[in-house]
């Protein structure tokens, strides 16, 4: 299949098809005698792998690092479970700094509770750095 029927089996773009084969996550494909690049169910499969890796939030290199074990299927896959852990630990620290910017936001959303003018909104002040104590 040419590179325009890969993208429409994917859901990726042509220039998403091409910028993972110059990263290097996708074999480059055969050419035909007109200079085409000709598809084969190989890419496909290996397009919906990156695809499930990148819906998980994994970044090209860790992606590149699942695919050359997979590559190699008599290679052991403990790179595959560092990899994997290394990042748990990364996506759990992001939830709890998205927890701390939850709580910053409710804390400044609890500063105006009324439909004041904007000079007055406490909301607009803390954003601009202005801090006014109530007594």
């Amino acid at each position: 299949m040419k590179i325009g029927e890969l993208a429409g089996c994917t859901g990726y773009t042509v220039e998403a098809i091409r910028h993972y084969e110059s990263a290097g996550l996708m074999p480059k494909p055969a050419r035909t005698a007109s200079n085409y690049r000709q598809y084969g169910p190989q890419h496909l499969e290996r397009l919906q792998f990156i695809r499930h890796c990148r819906s998980l939030d994994m970044a090209l290199d860790e992606i590149r690092t699942l695919l050359a074990v997979r590559d190699a299927p008599d290679q052991r896959c403990g790179a595959v479970n560092a990899m994997l852990d290394q990042h748990i630990t990364q996506v759990s620290q992001r939830i709890a700094e998205l927890r701390a910017l939850e709580q910053q936001l409710k804390d400044i959303r609890g500063l105006c509770g009324q439909n004041l003018a904007a000079r007055d909104c406490a909301i607009l002040q803390c954003l601009g750095g202005v801090v006014e104590q109530k007594s």
